[in-house]
């Protein structure tokens, strides 16, 4: 799932699913559903209910694979004029604030343990 995607995206692969998913109820408007593989079941209802960290602006990136869940988050911006003209990504003094850390952790847990044990109960 991809948050207001408008452009290339260069920390994703979002740009090479080839299968764009209908979204279902819970998932916001600007999301955008994509597979690698087609007739793959996505359990809609169950990663609905763990959205809410994609209420924000800074969350970006949703990615589900056998692997594991990752959340994408725009921590910060590098100036653009700067990065533009000399490649430089100057980011000031951005700090990370554990208890983001901690709720991020907490999102992406939480979704995988639910579509674990989703999966379980389809067995």
């Amino acid at each position: 799932m991809m948050m207001r995607p408008g452009s290339p995206t260069t920390f994703s692969n979002f740009d090479h699913l080839v299968h764009t998913l209908p979204k279902a109820a819970g998932f916001p408007a600007e999301a955008v559903l994509r597979s690698d593989r087609k007739g793959v079941r996505f359990p809609e209802a169950v990663i609905a209910d763990h959205l809410d960290v994609f209420a924000e602006e800074r969350a970006k990136e949703l990615l589900i694979t056998p692997n594991g869940v990752r959340i994408v988050w725009l921590l910060a911006e590098a100036e653009r004029a700067r990065y533009g003209v000399f490649r430089q990504a100057e980011f000031g003094t951005v700090r990370l604030d554990p208890g983001l850390i901690e709720r991020l952790l907490s999102s992406a847990s939480a979704l995988r343990d639910a579509i674990n044990q989703s999966e379980r109960q389809a067995a």
